[in-house]
Parts: structure tokens; C-alpha cells; sequence
């Protein structure tokens, strides 16, 4: 495999700076591109096909909210996975990251070896969500008055019993080998629930997961 390839979106060029020279520095990671605007970054994001958007939330034109739902809104294999960086670590973000597509939140103050670490877990296609952000999560969705139930369109009615109880250990924050050991299951029978949940409910990752198994309402609220 080459470089995992990453796009730089921040207004502010003293961090677009610290970023790329942080990415560059590390093996196996290059940056393609930087954006000053959400615009910027969809734009840039769509003629380079970065592997990985670091997106701050935060931003003139178009906010980064907006514009990580414009990238993976599309069903093009290999479509730029968003990893939302930012300074607030408020709830509203999470939610709304989560919601628009991304596959991670990180602060800005996150230590270099972690955010390296992040961008190379996003880039295989995995979720990162810490047990402290999908907590955050869960008190968002409780405090949120309950949606109506969408199952037909999540695909729930299509999951069955044993992918019900793998779906909603995710939405708990659960790893793959906590979900093994709690269900009494292998890790390689873990990981074939977890793919065909992913296929079943058309979710890009673990993140989207979650927000499938709050929105139909299967966790309890």
C-alpha cells in the first residue's frame, strides 16, 4: 500500500503549518493538499482524493460541519474519510460531526502520537470514537427529545437478533474484543456481524453505527 494521503483544512496557517509537518514527519503519511475554507476543502478534497480530511469545525465560507457532509455524502469507492479537529469540545459538535459523516473527533490539543495514530485508523476504514466521545454522545442523544422511528430506512428490520445485540453494544461504546467477551463469541465472529451490520444499514463506519442504533430507536433512551 502507499502513503496514506491527507487533506489539511484550518483558517489558520500556523496550525495548517504544525499539521503538515507533523504528517509529513511521519512514516507511511503525506499531505496533498491544505484549505483555508470549507469550500476550499471540498473542492481540494474532490481533485486530490485525499484517503483522510483532518477538517476543523470552525471555519469562513462554509464551516466544517457542512462541508464533511458534502464529501461523504457520495457513493464513490474510496471517498475521503473526515477526521474533525477542534479547540471546543462541546457536545453540539460531537453530535453534529457524527451526524454529518465524520468518522473521528479529536481536540486540537490531542498529543502528536495519538493524532498520527487517529489518521492511520481512520484511513482503514475504522471509527475512532474513545469511550469519553461516544459517552458524550449517548447524553446528547438522551437529552434530545425521540425522533420517530426510521427502522425501514436503517435497514434494522432486516438485522437479526445476534447483529441486534452486537449493534447495540456498539452504540454503548463497546470494542470488538469487549463485544466478544460479553456475547461469548470469537473476535473473527465479531468482526463478520460488525461488516454486515455496516452493509445492512449502508453505514460508512463505526460512528454511523451508533447514530443507526440511537435514531431506530433500539438503545433505549
Amino acid at each position: 500500500m502507499g502513503d496514506v494521503r491527507v487533506l489539511v483544512a484550518d483558517d489558520q496557517a500556523l496550525v495548517r503549518g504544525s499539521f503538515r509537518m507533523l504528517v509529513d514527519s511521519a512514516p507511511g503519511l503525506t499531505v496533498v493538499g491544505e484549505a483555508t475554507t470549507g469550500v476550499e476543502a471540498v473542492e481540494v478534497a474532490r481533485r486530490e482524493r485525499p484517503d483522510v480530511v483532518l477538517m476543523d469545525v470552525r471555519m469562513p465560507e462554509m464551516d466544517g460541519i457542512e462541508a464533511t457532509g458534502l464529501l461523504t455524502r457520495t457513493a464513490e469507492p474510496g471517498a475521503a474519510r473526515v477526521l474533525i479537529l477542534t479547540t471546543f469540545d462541546l457536545d453540539s459538535y460531537v453530535y453534529a460531526a457524527l451526524r454529518a459523516g465524520a468518522s473521528g473527533f479529536l481536540l486540537k490539543d490531542t498529543p502528536p502520537a495519538d493524532l498520527l495514530a487517529a489518521i492511520r485508523v481512520v484511513a482503514a476504514g475504522e471509527a475512532l470514537l474513545a469511550p469519553s466521545v461516544t459517552r458524550r454522545l449517548i447524553e446528547e442523544f438522551a437529552r434530545r427529545p425521540p425522533e420517530p422511528r426510521r427502522s425501514s430506512a436503517r435497514g434494522l428490520d432486516v438485522v437479526t437478533n445476534r447483529e441486534r445485540d452486537v449493534l447495540l453494544l456498539i452504540a454503548r461504546g463497546f470494542s470488538n474484543a469487549e463485544i466478544a467477551a460479553e456475547l461469548h463469541l470469537s473476535m473473527a465472529t465479531v468482526k463478520t456481524h460488525v461488516g454486515r451490520l455496516l452493509a445492512k444499514l449502508h453505514a460508512r463506519d463505526r460512528a454511523q453505527l451508533v447514530i443507526a442504533a440511537y435514531e431506530s430507536g433500539l438503545v433505549p433512551r
